[in-house]
């Protein structure tokens, strides 16, 4: 009985530590940038749903969250359990170790976020962006075709170049060596080619690398979710098709976002992460040969 006494306590303390999390910087590190901040609250745009207004609220000096679309609402963990899906001990587990830091710091820091602005957005001719491409083995054909030169600042101060990828709500994902951001608003990217066949993506640099392996753009719809987060936003398109080919990492949240899309349509998905098992994605893989 001892023993199971210690058990539940240490289980108790794990939840109570869980939830000292900071959900803005959870949801941060999950591609969700604020909307807005007004007061205490910080504002996004729902990830249980698609909408152009604002209705995830989350209170900063209680570390709590309310989607005000769906009515679901609570602490980080109950974040995470909606997110994917999974149970209160699943979350528990997704949240332990992950360096994520505690919301009373990050509430003195909220208000010193920094203001971008993207100034200018052109074809790739920057030959720093082209080399950064070329290292990681893309077809630069491929990635002039499907990405942009985004030029940005912040604070309107030193002006930086990234490779852009544009998502469907009109933000950028900005990828330049170990910078990773997404400039206005983060969303899935759809790219479609009238097909009964899509392809799923995590990010545009596995899509850009099934295309440099097949060296040809497939008569197939490419759905790239820009984050795993994003899953469910595939929800109502799932159903147009007659095949769905899922490309995802070979870690926990690819899987998870892999078990999300069959679990919606079990008879139509196919798991291609098999043909590179032995690396974490399929760029990984690209390089490797």
């Amino acid at each position: 009985m001892g023993k199971i006494k210690t058990a539940k306590k240490l289980l108790k303390m794990n939840y109570q530590t869980a939830k000292q999390i900071d959900i803005t910087s959870y949801l941060s590190k999950q591609g969700f940038n604020t909307e807005k901040i007004k007061g205490n609250n910080a504002w996004y745009l729902s990830p249980f749903k698609n909408e152009n207004t604002a209705s995830f609220k989350v209170d900063i000096s209680k570390n709590l969250f309310f989607d005000f679309s769906t009515g679901i609402g609570g602490t980080i963990i109950d974040l995470v359990m909606n997110l994917h899906n999974c149970t209160s001990f699943e979350a528990l587990k997704k949240l332990s170790n992950t360096g994520h830091s505690s919301f009373h710091r990050q509430y003195t820091n909220i208000e010193k976020k920094k203001m971008y602005a993207i100034t200018k957005v052109t074809d790739l001719e920057n030959s720093k962006l082209l080399a950064y491409l070329e290292d990681r083995k893309f077809n630069l054909d491929f990635a002039k075709q499907f990405c942009n030169e985004v030029h940005y600042t912040f604070d309107h101060q030193k002006t930086y170049q990234g490779v852009g990828f544009k998502n469907d709500a009109d933000g950028f994902e900005i990828r330049y060596y170990k910078f990773k951001c997404c400039l206005l608003k983060k969303s899935i990217t759809t790219i479609l080619n009238d097909s009964s066949t899509a392809c799923f993506f995590e990010s545009w640099s596995d899509f850009l690398s099934y295309l440099t392996l097949k060296k040809r753009i497939p008569k197939e719809d490419f759905i790239i979710l820009n984050s795993t987060a994003l899953v469910r936003k595939t929800n109502t398109i799932l159903e147009n098709y007659k095949s769905l080919k899922v490309f995802f990492d070979n870690d926990n949240a690819g899987k998870l976002a892999y078990h999300h899309i069959h679990k919606q349509a079990p008879k139509k998905t196919i798991d291609c992460s098999v043909h590179y098992a032995d690396f974490k994605d399929l760029n990984e893989y690209l390089i490797s040969l």
